[in-house]
């Protein structure tokens, strides 16, 4: 396999992320003393960082591995959104269609860190589904991105915060459908079952459970094909990827099923890793057709990423040197 030949093609490649993004606001600094309103720890707030979360993580994937990328989604008419809109400009991710509502605010995760510890964490969001009038605004813009720009691939990447509605995401599967794009997910509990007919499902081990509501005694190929069979009733969708954490990850398409185990890594966050996965697995397999090849690659970018403290992008080269030494 010519690794530097596919990885240059992903330069060609358009991906459409549509779902929930977020912002991740950091507040770092250090405590000197207890407050005397109450028994908390004033926290003397030394630096703020701001970082792009939820489906805008999985865009910084796509971008990172050379691929034109739009992120489709519903932010706030707030400044939050204009930090977030900011973010994915500095990071070359296409923002034009983007919308800004004034009846949402953008989700906003608020960490306060002392001596590299978590102190508190902030949410500020909005969790009921999008109005119906914004679900069309969302649809019209993934026609126009069709029609203007015609992406190899669009990837659902849901967090349950309201974006991706049972129906929007049945138009959006029947539009890409019509037009020959490949369709992969990242899936929550909610809308669990809503993803009918997409090519590529991508859970973890744990959502499929809660999802199947089943408990599995053994982890191999058979119980995990099983599973496939159970969720393609449901779904009727082409290929199951589902990420096994340590055991590494599982597929079955229409002519194979493979378990590939993880490699060793030094493994301080896994935070994020499941961004990674669902995107390279992607775009490589968008890039390729090959279900176990883009399993292969996504494997070893999620193993990668959680040497990364904190939420980070996979790093284009290292992930290339790492395919030749390991999958040639």
């Amino acid at each position: 396999m010519n690794f530097e030949q596919l990885f240059e093609a992903f330069k060609g490649k358009k991906v459409a992320v549509v779902g929930d993004v977020m912002l991740d606001t950091y507040w770092w600094g250090h405590v000197e003393r207890i407050s005397p309103e109450a028994p908390v720890p004033v926290v003397a707030v030394d630096t703020k960082e701001y970082r792009i979360g939820g489906a805008g993580n999985v865009a910084l994937n796509t971008v990172a591995l050379g691929a034109q990328t739009f992120i489709i989604s519903v932010i706030g008419a707030d400044t939050n959104g204009d930090t977030l809109t900011k973010l994915y400009q500095e990071q070359h991710i296409n923002t034009q269609y983007l919308l800004a509502s004034t009846d949402r605010i953008t989700t906003n995760k608020i960490r306060i860190i002392s001596r590299n510890q978590q102190m508190m964490r902030l949410d500020e969001e909005l969790t009921t589904d999008i109005s119906t009038d914004l679900q069309a605004q969302v649809l019209q813009q993934v026609e126009l991105c069709i029609a203007n720009d015609k992406p190899d691939v669009v990837i659902f990447e849901d967090y349950n915060k309201g974006v991706l509605t049972e129906g929007l995401i049945t138009q959006l599967i029947a539009l890409c459908q019509a037009n020959g794009i490949v369709t992969t997910v990242d899936p929550k509990r909610k809308n669990f079952f809503a993803y009918k007919g997409v090519d590529m499902f991508k859970p973890n081990l744990k959502e499929v459970k809660e999802g199947l509501n089943i408990s599995l005694e053994a982890v191999n190929t058979t119980t995990l094909s099983e599973i496939h069979t159970q969720l393609q009733a449901h779904l009727q969708h082409h290929i199951s990827f589902i990420t096994l954490s340590e055991k590494g990850v599982f597929y079955k398409d229409a002519t194979e099923a493979n378990i590939i185990p993880t490699h060793i890594r030094n493994i301080a966050d896994v935070s994020g890793a499941g961004d990674t996965v669902i995107a390279v697995a992607s775009l490589v397999y968008a890039t390729t057709n090959n279900m176990n090849l883009a399993a292969e690659i996504a494997n070893i970018a999620g193993g990668l990423v959680c040497e990364e403290v904190g939420t980070a992008a996979i790093n284009k080269q290292k992930l290339l040197k790492e395919c030749a030494l390991l999958l040639n």
